[in-house]
């Protein structure tokens, strides 16, 4: 048996007895192995020098043919698990959902980032219990880099380690960052999108912008970044990340500084100290 079919046996087995004891515990351990089982696929399938498909309809084949791949190793773990909780994988879907469970998985985030050859992308599998994220577990398979939580907890972790935002108390000494949500935005979402990017970049010390926003939430989460902010739904690369967040002790709310759901149009979140000035930023944009 080789390691992918070892991980994906004990997977199986997780799942099986979770879905005999479904506590949110039991259920985060059957998220890990699901998202470390595809991870470990979807390494088998990554070549750091590759180069891309010359067209944009080869780009968007080599994703559709990662995110099959990872949803093969996972959809099934996830599935006995929980078996009467509803799926989403579209990683371009936002907005509310019907009352109840779903997992919300994005089979590879920052896929457009593998397809290229390079390092930031993973997998995330989250459980969301009527519009609310109350699990998430987030694995980065090239910096064996896995992120936990659990709603309540009070407690974030990467690689079992306990996260803590940062202490910055001031937006000029802070680090922030943003993304592109989605291929095709709306051109008011482009243009505060640019707006706001010009008006960090006056009011922060270093303002990135980069793909996939989960990956930037984890790091909000451990304090390595002061803030993201993403002005879209974009519900499956939002719900992991801002469960860490929060459970971490940063703030999330939208760019107005509403508490954020998933009906929220915009997003935010940062450490603490920074938060109230971030809001001033971007409420202007708005």
């Amino acid at each position: 048996m080789n390691t992918l079919e070892a991980r994906l046996d004990q997977a199986r087995r997780l799942s099986a007895e979770a879905r005999m004891n479904p506590s949110d515990g039991a259920l985060l351990a059957v998220a890990v192995a699901a998202v470390r089982t595809a991870g470990a696929g979807m390494l088998e399938r990554f070549e750091p020098l590759q180069r891309t498909p010359a067209d944009r309809d080869g780009v968007v084949k080599a994703i559709h043919q990662n995110d099959a791949a990872s949803l093969g190793l996972m959809r099934e773990v996830l599935k006995t698990a929980r078996p009467e909780a509803g799926w989403v994988e579209d990683e371009l879907e936002g907005g509310l959902l019907p009352g109840g469970e779903f997992w919300v998985v994005d089979p590879v985030e920052g896929n457009v980032n593998h397809v290229h050859g390079l390092t930031e992308w993973g997998i995330s599998a989250t459980l969301v219990r009527d519009n609310v994220p109350v699990l998430t577990a987030v694995h980065e398979p090239v910096a064996d880099r896995l992120y936990t939580a659990v709603r309540g907890a009070g407690v974030a972790c990467v690689n079992g380690v306990p996260m803590r935002p940062s202490s910055k108390a001031e937006l000029k000494a802070a680090i922030v960052t943003t993304g592109q949500a989605k291929p095709g935005e709306t051109p008011e979402t482009y243009r505060r999108m640019g707006q706001a990017v010009t008006a960090m970049l006056h009011a922060a010390l270093v303002v990135r912008m980069t793909v996939p926003a989960t990956f930037q939430l984890g790091l909000v989460a451990a304090g390595h970044i002061d803030g993201f902010w993403q002005h879209s739904d974009v519900r499956s690369g939002l719900v992991a990340g801002a469960l860490l967040v929060s459970e971490a002790g940063g703030v999330v709310t939208d760019t107005r500084g509403r508490p954020w759901t998933l009906a929220s149009e915009d997003f935010l979140a940062c450490a603490p100290g920074i938060h109230r000035e971030a809001v001033e930023v971007l409420r202007a944009i708005a």
